[in-house]
């Protein structure tokens, strides 16, 4: 068994909604049957006994190699922890090749579950041993090193429930939420309108008294101090006993509580000066208490109280402490609900105030301290009482965040109850926090959990706003680009500044911020992750699909422009149109329950994918007769098509018109791919809400120029003949181009000539089928070649190219040359007042930037 490729899926793909790896496995004609393989299946099943079945895939056929892996892969990431449900095994069309296909929740630990599959695989087939638990305990500990922690984790399920989009912008707690304009963005538990003035007042815990004394809220007496010495002063001053700790710090690093002696404030000293400038505070009696302040709103309380194991006359502390460590709800860090309690310098300092040594035996039922603060950071453990709060506690709290300026703040506060006002039992606030911590509030060690990320999210998005920008997608054969072009330009006139992706770059309002082929999901995620971003129009071609799936987890509108008989075939295991349709539908299959797929009816396989979209459907076709397109209407569903001289949206009886006249890209209603490209515009843009005069005027003022459409039926003048550029490149557009120079006005006596080439990357039979189409159109044919083969021998293509002009009916003379700019100069070199030449560009901006040059250079001399 071999894996060949492995691609993450990152968004919706053609297999599923989920994020997924896909690998290329190539399996022996032994590998191709487990029961070709002895004691195969009874060794993998004693090195994993949970794998699950094997015998009831839901496949027909014999259970291969590949099918093991998936299911290993699937497998040992629920194992992990991991929530993953999806897996998928698909036969190519090469004898013994798989397209092995296995969800993830994080990617590296997906990628490491299939390599651990594959060791799993090969320790049975050669009666080797594998480590399944340390297999298991190595992706649980990727797992927890990759996902977000409890506190992002909660605003992101949060988000996911709503239907909110979002997108982790780093390893870290960095998140995405909404698009475009309308997104918002978090770092941990921190909003982006949350200053850094702000955060600067909550890190430095002298100014945050200052402030918080300044609102009323009470505060216990203290100062920073520059020594032990002088540290020792102020523990006089304001009378023991007391609190020492850093003046900027967090999670309770450096703090030490209840200090009575001198010989524990200097310990406690130099501890709180390994994290900068320290302070002396009073320490307050009673309990400690985090209340979690979003907006001007208490959502949670918890009582916190330090890490502490209880005798049972057996064991030493020590043991005790290893004892309560290994409860599974405890580990390092953040990632578990409970963090392992510390044995360092403080713990034993403290046992030391009990009387105690880390060796003591302390009796049955007594509790030991090991620490006097009780952040969970150093294996405390909370109590939620939010409940219990009395209303002008948690008005103080309220108080406390916004002097300081947080809008999600942890307000730290000691106090005997929560039950009474803090000034009725010499209370105070003794911190606040920007980015609290979460995990005593969402799983406390005891009381029930609050859902404090649903809170957040609803202050970031109040209830209806899920933060989401219009997002159309465009797939198809012909017509992409221009089609994408158009729906932008249209919305653009509805003043939305519009992001687009096409193959010719990435543009914001206008702007053009990349080039090359963008017409993949990374320039897609891109495009929404821009703030100046309204609306967002998406040419999404295959090839993207299936190497990372979609760039948005769904769109509002879904356009298919036709798919005919296909374009690149043979490639990626995508043979047939139908496997080209299945690929083309992962756009309508992932519209919003709301929103709507534009479908080409005359088109039966494009058609056919209305039963997949989720939302509703509006047809459109030239022929408003077309069965489908009647049905449609009468049921009083929308349809956009031509009557006459007219372009018609209908919805029922309702009907608007527009002139074809007035659309300068159609040539009065004379190029009918461009009229099919208007109609899927004006459904899309119809399904966005656009109002109709808009449309009208966009449609008026969208020409089909260089500049708003290159490489799409581009019309110039050269010394009085006629030059159309275009990027045709397979049969169907060759077929839609010899159509529209049909129905061009043609002088008596015009010679038709056409410069083409032929992409190496299509079978054979694609190739010749554009020369025979041509052959049966244009007097003279001027092949040509380029460096670039895409994998085939020098001059294959050519050759192909030459055999589908044997015999045509129209083509007398046919030239081969080297270099697309040398042939583009030999065609109009020929070219005489009346005749019409058609460029079919490969290098569309460089050939296009040479043909305005040529033209320049004519104008220039023919004024001279």
């Amino acid at each position: 068994m071999e894996v060949s490729r492995i691609r993450a899926l990152r968004g919706p793909n053609l297999w599923s909604r989920d994020t997924a790896l896909e690998a290329i496995v190539a399996c022996s004609a032994a590998e191709c049957s487990i029961d070709s393989l002895p004691g195969f299946e009874p060794r993998v099943r004693a090195l994993f006994p949970d794998m699950g079945t094997l015998r009831d895939t839901g496949h027909a056929g014999p259970v291969s190699l590949a099918h093991v892996l998936e299911a290993a892969a699937l497998e040992l990431q629920a194992a992990a922890g991991c929530p993953v449900t999806f897996s998928h095994t698909a036969a190519t069309v090469e004898p013994g090749t798989y397209q092995v296909v296995v969800e993830y929740s994080e990617e590296a630990v997906g990628r490491l579950a299939l390599e651990l599959a594959q060791t799993l695989i090969h320790a049975a087939l050669r009666n080797t041993d594998f480590d399944l638990e340390a297999a298991i305990s190595q992706l649980r500990d990727l797992d927890e090193d990759e996902r977000l922690g409890p506190s992002t984790g909660s605003i992101v399920d949060a988000a996911v429930a709503r239907g909110i989009p979002y997108r982790r912008l780093t390893k870290g707690s960095m998140v995405q939420f909404g698009w475009g304009s309308r997104q918002r963005r978090i770092q941990a538990a921190e909003f982006d309108v949350t200053s850094a003035v702000a955060e600067s007042i909550a890190q430095d815990k002298d100014l945050t008294k200052k402030l918080l004394r300044a609102a009323g809220v009470p505060v216990p007496l203290g100062r920073p101090v520059n020594d032990s010495d002088d540290a020792w002063a102020a523990a006089q001053q304001v009378g023991f006993p007391v609190v020492v700790k850093p003046q900027d710090g967090n999670q309770g690093k450096g703090v030490t509580v209840n200090i009575t002696t001198r010989e524990h404030l200097e310990i406690a000293y130099r501890a709180a000066a390994e994290y900068g400038e320290v302070m002396v505070e009073k320490f307050l009696p009673g309990s400690d208490f985090r209340l979690l302040v979003v907006g001007n709103k208490l959502v949670a309380a918890a009582r916190r109280d330090p890490p502490q194991v209880v005798g049972d006359g057996l064991h030493s502390v020590r043991d005790l402490v290893d004892i309560v460590n290994q409860d599974p709800r405890r580990g390092e860090g953040h990632a578990t609900s409970l963090t392992k309690i510390r044995f360092d310098e403080i713990a034993v300092l403290q046992l030391e105030a009990q009387g105690l040594t880390p060796a003591s035996i302390p009796a049955k039922g007594r509790r030991v301290l090991l620490r006097n603060n009780a952040n969970l950071s150093t294996g405390g453990t909370a109590t939620d009482v939010t409940d219990n709060v009395h209303p002008a506690v948690a008005a103080r709290a309220v108080a406390a965040a916004q002097m300081v300026g947080l809008h999600i703040c942890g307000v730290d506060m000691v106090c005997e109850s929560m039950l009474r006002p803090l000034e009725a039992q010499n209370g105070g606030v003794v911190e606040v926090n920007a980015a609290p911590g979460l995990r005593m509030h969402l799983s406390p060690s005891y009381g029930k959990g609050r859902a404090v990320g649903v809170a957040m999210l609803d202050e970031l998005f109040p209830i209806g706003d899920d933060g989401r920008v219009p997002v159309v997608a465009v797939t198809g054969t012909n017509g992409k680009t221009t089609t994408t072009r158009l729906i932008a330009h249209l919305l653009a006139a509805n003043g939305l500044r519009t992001g687009m992706t096409n193959t010719d770059g990435v543009y914001i309002n206008g702007r053009q911020t990349d080039s090359g082929d963008c017409s993949g999901p990374k320039s897609a995620r891109n495009v929404l992750m821009h703030p100046d971003v309204d609306a967002a129009v998406f040419e999404v071609a295959r090839g993207g699909v299936l190497r990372e799936g979609l760039g948005f987890d769904r769109c509002e509108v879904a356009v298919v422009t036709n798919i005919g008989s296909g374009d690149h075939l043979g490639l990626n295991y995508i043979t047939t149109v139908e496997d080209l349709a299945v690929l083309k539908q992962v756009i309508v299959k992932n519209v919003s329950p709301a929103g709507c797929a534009v479908l080409n009816a005359a088109d039966p396989i494009v058609a056919e994918m209305a039963h997949t979209c989720p939302g509703k459907v509006i047809f459109f076709a030239a022929d408003r007769h077309h069965p489908l397109m009647a049905t449609h209407r009468a049921q009083g569903k929308r349809t956009v098509y031509v009557e006459g001289p007219m372009l018609v949206a209908a919805e029922g009886a309702w009907m608007e018109r527009i002139p074809l006249q007035g659309i300068p890209v159609t040539r009065g209603g004379s190029i009918g791919f461009q009229v099919e490209n208007v109609m899927a515009a004006v459904a899309a843009t119809w399904a966005v809400g656009l109002n109709w005069d808009t449309i009208k005027s966009g449609l008026a003022s969208f020409v089909n120029d260089a500049h708003n459409a290159p490489g799409r039926f581009n019309v110039m003048d050269y010394r009085g003949a006629t030059v159309i550029a275009d990027y045709g490149h397979n049969p169907d557009a060759m077929r839609a181009l010899v159509a529209a120079v049909d129905a061009m006005p043609a002088t008596p006596g015009q010679r038709r000539s056409v410069v083409i080439s032929g992409a190496g990357d299509r079978r054979d039979s694609d190739i010749r089928d554009q020369t025979i189409i041509l052959g049966a159109a244009f007097d003279d044919v001027l092949l040509y070649q380029d460096a670039a083969q895409r994998g085939r021998a020098d001059g294959e293509v050519m050759g192909l190219l030459r055999e589908g002009l044997t015999g045509s009916s129209r083509t007398v003379h046919i030239d081969e040359i080297r270099g697309e700019f040398v042939a583009i100069d030999t065609a109009l070199a020929r070219l005489q007042p009346g005749d019409l030449c058609l460029i079919l560009v490969d290098q569309v901006q460089e050939a296009l930037d040479h043909l305005a040059a040529r033209v320049k250079e004519a104008q220039e001399k023919a004024h001279s």
